[in-house]
């Protein structure tokens, strides 16, 4: 499962300084933090509306659009997802709610 997010993220880092005409990924690089980040907020919103429909088809297609443009992202400021995967192996095993205090703190 990771290698596909591993797969995912070096055709992310590849289109930056691509042809935005030529690569949506590229354009959305070209357009900037702003919409790359306008583009997250839209696909959180229909990843909402697909779970309160309640149907998993849809809500697994939402999530992939979501994780997509959140990699973009992640790409954009030069991380990895295994930087996200160390941060959640780093929380494994402790209680959300000392996680959170911990943050706080």
């Amino acid at each position: 499962m990771s290698n596909t997010l591993e797969k995912l993220a070096e055709v992310l880092e590849s289109r930056k300084g691509g042809d935005p005409d030529a690569s949506y990924v590229a354009g959305l690089y070209a357009k900037g933090l702003d919409a790359i980040l306008k583009k997250i907020g839209e696909e959180a919103t229909e990843t909402v509306m697909a779970a309160k429909d309640g149907e998993a088809e849809k809500i697994v297609y939402e999530i992939a659009d979501l994780w997509f443009h959140t990699m973009i992202l992640l790409a954009s400021q030069d991380l990895k997802p295994q930087d996200i995967l160390q941060e959640l192996e780093r929380r494994f095993g402790l209680s959300g709610l000392d996680e959170k205090a911990q943050r706080l703190s």
